[in-house]
């Protein structure tokens, strides 16, 4: 796999903070996880959400 999944995609540091708290430092780490669930954390909207879809469907990965 590559490497750019071991870091998050820039989503802003409150968005990236949120998901390092909960425990998903790297974009590997969210992989599957249902994208309800990350709705649910305090600093991530919609907008990271999105840019986070795109960077795993960009290796043929998805959010849950």
């Amino acid at each position: 796999m590559s490497a750019a999944l071991d870091t998050l995609p820039k989503i802003g540091a409150p968005a990236s903070r949120a998901l390092r708290d909960a425990g998903y430092p790297t974009l590997r780490d969210l992989v599957g996880v249902p994208r309800a669930e990350l709705a649910k954390l305090h600093g991530l909207g919609p907008k990271a959400l999105g840019i986070i879809q795109n960077a795993l469907e960009r290796h043929d990965l998805s959010l849950g």
